[in-house]
């Protein structure tokens, strides 16, 4: 396997929100309310297909303007219930000729998701949508959630030189429950050390759902990471409410060249739409 990673890779999984995730988050910040109903859903989106830029309809409106690769948006807070929703190309003038869809997703009271756009391991797009673990954690630990959603073989995780995760293929998730600290993290073929990520510091916070994804695609040399958290699993009762994410840090390949056109799409970012923002979607210009 030839191991391919971009410059910059470790400044770049410690550093802050991207400028293009900053733009997804103002989109969508403030669209929840100050204080969501305890009986709503949780859905934060994040997009890792390289490439391909999307329109997001739901029940016919256009609810997401041309969402970039490695941007996240939310989370929301959304009622109880199922959406309907198409993908389109980005410029698409509505949702008659839908890529995908219209599709229904139903999503349940008080849970916590995160949907992710990204390639299956056949190099196709697909979708996942991950239920986000909030219960509690013990005091002085943290949940470390890693979520293989790139077109590249199984993997192991190697934390600080030794084996923590085994044989993780797409799109599967493996979960531990570590001290709270810093790790080396390694993602490398399974049963080798040679990385195809990293090494990188992975900073695995108290009481915090530390969620890795690995994107991309091996073939086309334009693997990347990002890292996003949900907080508020606190044993300590004063610990900040569960449902608070967002997009920590992500290493976007400096040159991605299109893989996929328009048309052919992210099944998952349909969780953004909700009655409780569709009335404040901005106009399409």
């Amino acid at each position: 396997m030839h191991t391919t990673h971009s410059p910059g890779f470790k400044a770049s999984l410690t550093a802050s929100l991207t400028a293009a995730s900053i733009g997804a988050l103002v989109l969508f910040g403030g669209l929840a309310p100050a204080s969501a109903a305890t009986d709503d859903a949780q859905l934060s989106v994040f997009h890792g297909v390289p490439g391909l830029t999307v329109d997001v309809y739901v029940n016919n409106k256009l609810t997401i303007d041309n969402f970039k690769p490695g941007d996240m948006a939310g989370p929301l807070a959304l009622a109880a219930g199922t959406y309907t929703v198409a993908i389109t190309a980005s410029d698409a003038a509505d949702a008659s000729k839908p890529a995908i869809g219209p599709v229904d997703l139903k999503l349940e009271a008080g849970m916590n998701y995160t949907a992710v756009a990204h390639l299956g391991a056949d190099a196709k797009p697909t979708a996942t949508l991950f239920t986000n673990d909030t219960s509690t954690i013990a005091a002085g630990s943290g949940r470390l959630v890693v979520r293989h959603v790139a077109a590249a073989p199984a993997v192991d995780v190697l934390a600080n030189g030794a084996v923590a995760i085994s044989n993780l293929s797409n799109p599967k998730e493996s979960v531990l429950v570590i001290p709270a600290g810093t790790i080396s993290a390694v993602v490398a073929a399974t049963g080798t050390t040679a990385p195809v990520i990293g090494p990188a510091d992975v900073k695995v916070a108290e009481g915090v759902d530390t969620i890795v994804y690995a994107w991309g695609s091996l073939a086309d040399k334009n693997l990347a990471v990002a890292v996003q958290t949900v907080s508020g699993m606190n044993s300590d009762p004063n610990g900040i409410p569960a449902g608070e994410a967002g997009l920590v840090a992500t290493n976007r390949p400096a040159d991605q060249t299109p893989l996929w056109l328009g048309g052919i799409a992210v099944l998952v970012l349909f969780g953004l739409g909700s009655a409780t923002f569709l009335g404040l979607r901005r106009a399409r210009r």
